[in-house]
């Protein structure tokens, strides 16, 4: 059995690549309410609550880690989030695959790699890197079979609240999108279809645990290349505007998320490259052309 913890776009894209496989999964989220194909089951439980993520665990096979806390309740939830899920993982003795993001990391020049150091000094990049600590020290020990995947910010079907995601609505429409940052500056963005193949891909290779990987990603590009090659897919001249650290701030009185992401800009103000070749070498699967992923996330969002 697979069970995937979280109903959210990676979750749903994780589902949709097992499933036509014709595997039997069963999706987790704290609702239990989730637009399905017929056979996958979706059941509710509260993560938080140890017993709660040990029972929906129970005859699991593989689990795959794609639910956080809200991003403003990330300190102080979500390394005791990830500790009951890793106890239900250990006590159903099931291959944990967890979906992770890049902000362990810190500040890089250069392009970013798995062979880097947890060098963070955001309060986000700290939790990131401790959990990452944990996940593979329970390795070492001989305690956890588990392997992460690192995807950059994504994009793609049922992304609505990511950098890019939240955008395409308005691209679609030939309206302005507001960016966060300089656009002008090189920045990878993950394909939320990609991330979720990889996740799979990994699950079911011997070698891929006990380590991160990143998954695949399209040539970089500048943000405003990225989304001038969105408006043209759509029909429409492209309209930019972006928004620095001084109107995030004024946003993050009326708005958390804005608040939140204010130590987080560091990776829009400059060239954030993501290296993804030893994935892209290892499994031989590569990135959805840039082109074509865009083309399919307008056709999701012009129905939306």
């Amino acid at each position: 059995m697979n069970v995937i913890l979280g109903t959210g776009p990676l979750g749903m894209s994780v589902m949709r690549e097992l499933a036509a496989s014709g595997e039997p999964v069963k999706m987790v989220s704290l609702s239990g309410n989730a637009s399905v194909p017929a056979g996958v089951e979706v059941v509710k439980a509260d993560l938080m609550d140890k017993g709660q993520a040990q029972d929906v665990m129970k005859n699991a096979k593989f689990v795959f880690q794609c639910a956080q806390p809200s991003y403003q309740k990330w300190d102080p939830l979500f390394l005791p989030f990830q500790e009951n899920i890793v106890a239900g993982a250990m006590a159903a003795e099931a291959r944990l695959v967890v979906a992770e993001n890049l902000y362990m990391y810190g500040e890089v020049k250069g392009s970013l790699h798995e062979g880097l150091p947890y060098a963070a000094v955001t309060r986000k990049g700290k939790i990131r890197a401790e959990m990452s600590r944990r996940l593979l020290k329970q390795f070492q020990e001989g305690r956890l079979l588990v392997t992460m995947g690192r995807g950059s910010d994504f994009f793609g079907p049922g992304v609505f609240n990511s950098a890019v995601g939240r955008l395409f609505k308005s691209i679609g429409e030939g309206k302005t999108c507001t960016v966060i940052g300089n656009p002008d500056k090189k920045h990878t963005y993950t394909f939320i279809d990609d991330f979720g193949k990889a996740l799979v891909v990994l699950s079911r290779q011997e070698d891929a645990f006990g380590r991160a990987w990143h998954v695949p990603n399209a040539d970089t590009v500048t943000t405003r290349e990225f989304l001038e090659m969105a408006y043209k897919l759509a029909g429409h001249s492209p309209s930019i505007r972006s928004m620095g650290k001084g109107m995030l701030r004024i946003g993050g009185i009326f708005l958390p998320e804005a608040r939140e992401s204010i130590e987080m800009l560091y990776q829009f103000e400059q060239d954030f490259i993501v290296d993804s070749s030893s994935f892209t070498e290892r499994f031989k699967l590569a990135a959805t052309p840039l082109e074509l992923a865009l083309t399919k996330t307008l056709a999701w969002s012009r129905h939306q």
